[in-house]
């Protein structure tokens, strides 16, 4: 960080939170010549901090003497009920800002004209980001992917005129940016998601549509048109260019019969992109597309880049072949719009999800129930979600634990000439740390049965 150690000279900076975002994110404020004071309602977080140097103080009562407030994007300032902390800074008229707002700034204040690419959405975004980052590898230009996916942007590398930083932001981090210019934004879907965070949809939706708000019309701004509320919203953006584009639907960049096109004509052959499977994976591959082009690269880097892209843990993972059956891991998936995702690319399926549903459930699944051979229920949940599936004549059993699910599903999907799909529809807190860890214990659990089972593949 030699190139910002001075850019926050005579700053005073308060961090709240300090896991993954806001301990990079104060320890790096501080080598930029700010003074920071940070908190975290969690003793081993604060005793970590402490260990790295980073002075450590309850902030309520000192939060007026700050420049700004550094909020973990976990912790809510608004709704369903703000933070002690945070409620005081607002009280004090303290800006709350996300760590990428911050970052942004110390990169411009350093001279550096990197260019910075926003993307969001319900779904897909992590996807997106990570393949857009491979494009520009590819096409060998210096990038960096983070924020929401990955490391946090202050963990980030220094990029000189010629790179791209390539962030995911989440809902939680756009409802704190003041001043970021993204050069290319792509919201690429919206379904109810977070609601608790942003009151109803309509605060939802203003969060996200946060991402084009500086933008000039030397900018891109890529717009999914799948679901109604973000092919309404490609109608409302003025200012930057605005490309609309599809996994399904005649668009700018759109897929047809399984390739991509644009107006001036095919672009690569997605069902040679193994890591790229559904209609879902096209619009993530023509959103990545669509920026790669505002970014200056060619079509031939952003076809070789689609191809050979390896894809992301967690999201539709082919994790191991027992048997021939074959077991997906979308822990991902954590509402039913995502799940949905997976279940449309199998025809036959043995179903593992649960665990704390979103609002309406799995009631919107209800057109993929047919290729259902079996649902395995896990999680807080899986009373609700078996209420459901039973309404519908769907068969299922509540396993309550992925260690219960998983040889269930074995004996099940051998029977049945079956696939099965961990893709949850359903958060992880009841039962695993983060989406993550579930899909990492799916993992292990089915390479434990490949281990004892004859006839692996």
């Amino acid at each position: 960080m030699s190139e910002f150690s001075t850019i926050f000279s005579g700053y005073r900076f308060a961090v709240l939170g300090l896991s993954r975002s806001g301990l990079p994110a104060a320890r790096a404020l501080a080598e930029m010549g700010a003074e920071v004071w940070a908190w975290d309602d969690a003793e081993p977080a604060r005793a970590r901090a402490r260990a790295e140097g980073i002075s450590v103080r309850e902030l309520s009562e000192s939060i007026g003497q700050y420049h700004a407030l550094v909020l973990s994007p976990g912790i809510p300032h608004l709704l369903p009920k703000p933070h002690p902390i945070a409620a005081a800074a607002r009280k004090a008229g303290v800006p709350i800002l996300s760590d990428a707002e911050l970052f942004y700034r110390a990169v411009r204040s350093s001279g550096s004209r990197a260019r910075f690419v926003g993307i969001t959405g319900t779904n897909g975004k992590s996807t997106t980001t990570a393949l857009l980052a491979h494009i520009l590898k590819t096409a060998n230009i210096p990038a960096a992917a983070g924020g929401n996916l990955g490391p946090a942007t202050f963990s980030l590398p220094f990029l000189q005129d010629d790179g791209v930083y390539v962030l995911e932001m989440s809902s939680y981090m756009l409802e704190r940016i003041e001043t970021i210019r993204f050069d290319g934004a792509a919201l690429l879907n919206l379904s109810p998601d977070h609601i608790d965070r942003h009151g109803d949809m309509a605060g939802y939706i203003a969060a996200k549509r946060a991402i084009f708000a500086h933008q000039t019309t030397d900018d891109t701004a890529v717009i999914g048109i799948d679901d109604a509320s973000s092919s309404g919203l490609a109608a409302e953006i003025c200012g930057p260019q605005v490309v609309r584009i599809s996994g399904e639907k005649d668009a700018d960049i759109f897929s047809k019969e399984g390739v991509l096109f644009d107006r001036s004509g095919a672009i690569v052959d997605l069902g040679e992109a193994k890591a790229l499977p559904g209609v879902h994976n096209a619009q993530n591959a023509a959103a990545a597309a669509a920026l790669a082009f505002a970014l200056g690269v060619s079509r031939k880097k952003v076809a070789e880049g689609i191809l050979t892209f390896p894809g992301l843990a967690h999201r539709q993972e082919i994790v191991g072949k027992v048997d021939g059956v074959v077991f997906v891991n979308d822990s991902k998936a954590t509402n039913a719009d995502s799940a949905a995702r997976a279940l449309a690319c199998y025809s036959r399926v043995i179903w593992i999800a649960g665990g704390i549903a979103k609002a309406g459930g799995i009631a919107s699944l209800a057109p993929f129930f047919p290729r259902i051979v079996e649902a395995l229920l896990i999680g807080r949940d899986a009373p609700l979600l078996a209420e459901t599936l039973a309404a519908a004549g769907v068969p299922h059993r509540v396993v309550h634990t992925l260690a219960a699910a998983v040889p269930a599903a074995l004996e099940r999907a051998r029977a049945a000439g079956a696939a099965v799909l961990l893709s949850p529809a359903c958060a992880s807190f009841d039962q695993f740390e983060n989406f993550e860890a579930r899909g990492e214990q799916f993992r292990d659990l089915v390479q434990g049965l490949a281990a004892r089972t004859e006839g692996v593949c």
